[in-house]
């Protein structure tokens, strides 16, 4: 993978440059501010979806109507294409809060994880305007701001299936999803992202890294094809306070099978809160060869599945974190919003960015 050039040399050394500089500041979470619209089943659903059937595909002679009858609420990537002014506003909030990177509102844009709602066909689509709009409002801010450059990542997540585990505890052999469809969603979704404009590709949240190894292997390969490459960043999910992923590597087992594909950053978000995620980020800072990130949840749910956090709260301990230098990357996931990224990005502000273990040796 690294044997190929850039697709886009000049932003990837934008980018490079101001990992040099500073903390860079990832954005919150998407579907804490979409439910803030509270949208029912006909705003998900939109004019295209109006009728029961895709009014976009019926002039191919396939009018796709087999999910006239599915309840579209909660397909959050699917508002890309039926609400993409909320979509573009949550991301302009994020970079008026001062985000450098805002990731797509793509985690479940697979052909595997909209099948859930029949609309796989539409998979390819979701991702490249996804990117689009993440694009465009990345454009904006930049034109505002040359001084702070602002990027896409294209979001690949882990789908709704999981290849290391059998969903059926009657048959632990047993698979609902194999290594070459993982491989195939993954090659399709990614297309789109960099069709639409991404300037990095994230696999994040994983919780089985097998799926990531498919997904790696199939950005590796989709690179080879186009003759020029992204750079990636990782993102496990430690799934509770075992300190392991759900198919049950510990942080460090989860780099090492990941270092191969020589990403630009490894990290960790979701599933807890950054005090939980302490131990696990300061263990792979201290093994790590590239960038480190973290986006964790605004604390653990509550009883009614609420995320309590504050912004001064969350702030407090990602700014310890920082001064530890354990973190290249920062943001946040479920249950933040603009407020929590802008006092996380003020809790970073003028702090030295974790240095490379290369370069580290280097300054001594």
């Amino acid at each position: 993978m690294s044997a190929l050039p850039w697709l886009h040399p000049d932003r990837v050394a934008l980018l490079e440059a101001a990992l040099r500089e500073r903390i860079l500041i990832l954005d919150g979470g998407m579907g804490t501010m979409l439910q803030g619209h509270q949208l029912d089943e006909s705003g998900f659903r939109g004019e295209r979806f109006e009728h029961g059937h895709d009014s976009a595909h019926a002039h191919d002679g396939h009018a796709h109507d087999h999910h006239g009858g599915c309840d579209l609420k909660g397909d959050n990537d699917l508002l890309t294409l039926t609400q993409p002014e909320i979509i573009r506003g949550v991301h302009e909030a994020y970079f008026e809060a001062g985000a450098d990177l805002v990731e797509t509102n793509t985690f479940n844009a697979t052909r595997i994880s909209q099948a859930d709602y029949h609309l796989q066909h539409i998979a390819y689509e979701l991702n490249r305007e996804g990117a689009r709009l993440a694009r465009a409002a990345a454009d904006l801010f930049s034109a505002k701001t040359p001084e702070q450059p602002r990027f896409v990542i294209g979001v690949l997540g882990p789908t709704s299936r999981t290849a290391s585990l059998s969903p059926d505890v009657n048959d632990p052999g047993f698979r609902n999803v194999t290594f070459e469809e993982l491989a195939e969603n993954y090659t399709e979704s990614a297309s789109g992202l960099i069709d639409g404009g991404a300037d990095v590709l994230m696999v994040e949240t994983i919780f089985d890294t097998l799926n990531a190894k498919a997904a790696l292997f199939a950005l590796s390969e989709l690179f080879r094809a186009r003759g020029a490459r992204l750079p990636l960043m990782i993102s496990g999910t430690i799934t509770d306070r075992s300190g392991r992923t759900l198919s049950g590597q510990t942080a460090e087992a989860f780099y090492y099978s990941v270092r191969h594909a020589r990403p630009l950053s490894v990290g960790f978000n979701c599933a807890l809160g950054a005090e939980d995620l302490r131990p696990h980020i300061q263990t792979i800072s201290g093994v790590a060869e590239c960038h480190i990130s973290t986006h964790p949840n605004a604390g653990l749910p509550n009883a009614f599945g609420e995320y309590d956090e504050t912004p001064e709260q969350m702030a407090a301990v990602i700014g310890s974190f920082a001064r530890e230098g354990l973190l290249n990357l920062v943001g946040g996931c479920c249950g933040t919003t603009p407020a929590h990224i802008k006092a996380i990005a003020e809790a970073v502000r003028g702090v030295a960015p974790r240095a490379l273990p290369t370069e580290a040796q280097e300054a001594a």
